[in-house]
């Protein structure tokens, strides 16, 4: 068997993929989703605004895209997931000894079927994430793309079984209680769903200072 000894991979996009908490989540998951259509039913901007450009679907993004400052259920929230935060900067490497973190941003989405979100990243931020309230059978994974696909330029397409790293596309499963982190700056999309319960989930930006 042919071993590649002279291989060696740098520039790693990394991903942070875990429960919550170690607790039953059961109790907190029914108060945030009561919030969730509670905050739907309120923002009737938002639900004007989504109409145009989250189609099917509710995003508070664009008028109340600071849910942790008008919701304790959202506050605690924050809390929680902070804390994981630190252990993915740590897990980075970042150095941010005698600076701090916060969560600048957190909006909330709410995805019937045929709802998509296309492809986007996160600006004006260093780590993002979404956590996942409620996710019926069926519902769209989180699909990341290789941040080097526009140099690829000459490459020829990968095969069919070739590893995860290698892919072009990566989709990460989403699971109730679930939080997914990465860095701001990584692309990507959620396709569209056929189940017709709604996929509930909070996004979310931090910055540095």
């Amino acid at each position: 068997m042919f071993v590649w000894m002279n291989s060696k991979s740098y520039f790693p996009t990394r991903f942070y993929n875990e429960k919550l908490t170690n607790f039953s989540l059961s109790k907190f998951n029914k108060e945030l989703t009561k919030e969730c259509f509670k905050i739907r039913d309120y923002d009737k901007v938002g639900r004007t605004w989504s109409k145009k450009n989250y189609v099917g679907g509710y995003t508070s993004y664009a008028s109340m895209p600071q849910l942790q400052q008008f919701s304790s259920t959202f506050l605690d929230l924050e809390k929680k997931i902070t804390t994981h935060v630190k252990r993915f900067t740590t897990e980075l490497e970042f150095d941010l000894k005698g600076k701090s973190i916060g969560m600048t941003d957190c909006w909330l989405n709410m995805m019937p079927a045929h709802t998509a979100h296309g492809l986007h990243l996160h600006p004006n931020s260093f780590i993002s994430g979404t956590y996942y309230v409620s996710t019926p059978k069926a519902s769209a994974a989180i699909k990341f793309e290789d941040p080097r696909l526009d140099r690829f330029m000459c490459a020829p397409p990968r095969k069919a079984n070739c590893k995860k790293e290698n892919k072009p596309f990566v989709s990460i499963p989403v699971e109730q209680g679930m939080l997914v982190l990465f860095e701001s700056w990584l692309r990507h999309e959620v396709p569209a769903s056929t189940n017709e319960d709604e996929r509930i989930s909070v996004s979310f930006n931090y910055s540095w200072w």
